[in-house]
C-alpha cells in the first residue's frame, strides 16, 4: 500500500491551480486556501472565497478537489468558511507582483484603520508607474476589479479593489 501524500504535498499541488479569473496567480497565493489537513485517508481543504457570491466559486471548488484527488486521495472534502472573511491582505506579496506584471494594479494593504475612506488614494499605473490615473468605471470585468486609465501613458488598465 502506497502512503498518502502529506499536507505539504497537498499545498504544493494546490499551488499549481490557477485562479480561474486571473490565471497568472494561483489559489494559494490569492489566500483562498486557508488550511489543508490529512485526516486518516481523507484530505480536507479549507477555503474562503474572495466574495461570497463569486461566480468562479464552483470552478475553484472543483479544481481544488480534482487537484487533491490527483494525488491519490479517494476521499476529499472542500469546506467553505466565511469567517474570518477574505480580504486583499490575504494576497501573497509574490501574487501582487505577478498582478502588476500582468497589467493589473494590485490592491494596497487595507491596514487596521477600520474607517471607510471617503477619498481614495491614487492607483499606480502598472505599465508606467504614474500615479496620475483616473477611474473610468468602478465595475470591471469581475466584481473585484475597477477600470482605470493612466493620464501619463494613456493606457487603460484594471485595478484590483482593496477589500
Amino acid at each position: 500500500m502506497t502512503p498518502l501524500p502529506s499536507a505539504d504535498q497537498v499545498w504544493q499541488a494546490l499551488a499549481q491551480l490557477p485562479d480561474p479569473e486571473i490565471p497568472v496567480v494561483n489559489v494559494v497565493e490569492m489566500g483562498i486556501v486557508r488550511d489543508v489537513r490529512v485526516e486518516g485517508g481523507k484530505a480536507v481543504v479549507i477555503m474562503t472565497p474572495t466574495f461570497s457570491g463569486c461566480p468562479a466559486l464552483h470552478v475553484i471548488r472543483e479544481g481544488l478537489e480534482q487537484a487533491v484527488r490527483g494525488l491519490g486521495f479517494a476521499e476529499v472534502e472542500v469546506r467553505t468558511v466565511l469567517f474570518p472573511p477574505w480580504s486583499t491582505d490575504c494576497i501573497a506579496p509574490e501574487a501582487r507582483a505577478k498582478l502588476e506584471r500582468y497589467g493589473i494594479a494590485p490592491p494596497r494593504p487595507t491596514g487596521k484603520m477600520g474607517l471607510i475612506e471617503l477619498e481614495l488614494e491614487p492607483v499606480r499605473c502598472p505599465r508606467c508607474g504614474s500615479l496620475d490615473t483616473t477611474v473610468k468605471n468602478t465595475f470591471g470585468p469581475t466584481l473585484c476589479k475597477s477600470i482605470y486609465v493612466c493620464n501619463a501613458c494613456r493606457e487603460p488598465f484594471e485595478s484590483f479593489k482593496t477589500l
